[in-house]
């Protein structure tokens, strides 16, 4: 069944194209959420409301762009409010056990991990998302669709419904972002 069939099918209500649906794009909505919230259960969890939105607004999907950019859409929207909330939630959370004066924090989820990522580089690429979660938001959105689900420009100006030119600069400036985090953090290490 092709793309355009599956997505009517969904639109009538048909619960075997969305089980479809789901077991062709769950993955890829995984891996953009885990690449923004960087923790695994709130991964699932937002992977499952993508999807929970998926059903009750196919009917707004018009066809205008690709489905998986349309996912995308809702997938990063779902993870920045994730993250938007939990940083509202931290400021007032009483658990300062886990913060330092600055509000920094000292301890590290310990479970996190990028299906994409091999054991032994597990440490680095802890490294790198942690310098990746600092930047600002349309940044992290960019970098992460961009270098990390390995979307090319184009799809990721569609994906955050802004120019490619744009995407670009915020490429630029995420790069330069990292760099220096990363420099500071090994110059540190050493």
């Amino acid at each position: 069944m092709n793309e355009g069939t599956l997505i009517e099918q969904l639109k009538k209500g048909d619960e075997t194209a969305f089980k479809t649906i789901v077991d062709t794009w769950q993955d890829m909505v995984y891996n953009a959420a885990i690449g923004i919230v960087q923790n695994a259960e709130d991964a699932e969890d937002i992977t499952q409301d993508v999807f929970v939105q998926v059903y009750h607004s196919v009917s707004s999907f018009k066809g205008d762009s690709k489905f998986s950019t349309w996912l995308y859409r809702i997938a990063v929207t779902k993870s920045l409010d994730h993250v938007r909330r939990k940083k509202r939630k931290k400021r007032f959370a009483f658990v300062r056990s886990l913060f330092g004066e600055e509000n920094e924090v000292l301890v590290d989820p310990p479970d996190f991990h990028h299906p994409g990522v091999s054991m032994e580089m597990k440490e680095n690429a802890a490294t790198l998302f942690k310098a990746i979660s600092h930047l600002p938001e349309n940044q992290r959105v960019a970098f992460t669709l961009h270098k990390v689900e390995g979307l090319s420009y184009q799809e990721v100006s569609d994906v955050m419904q802004t120019t490619v030119s744009s995407v670009e600069s915020l490429m630029h400036r995420a790069k330069t972002n990292l760099q220096k985090k990363l420099a500071d953090y090994y110059k540190n290490k050493t």
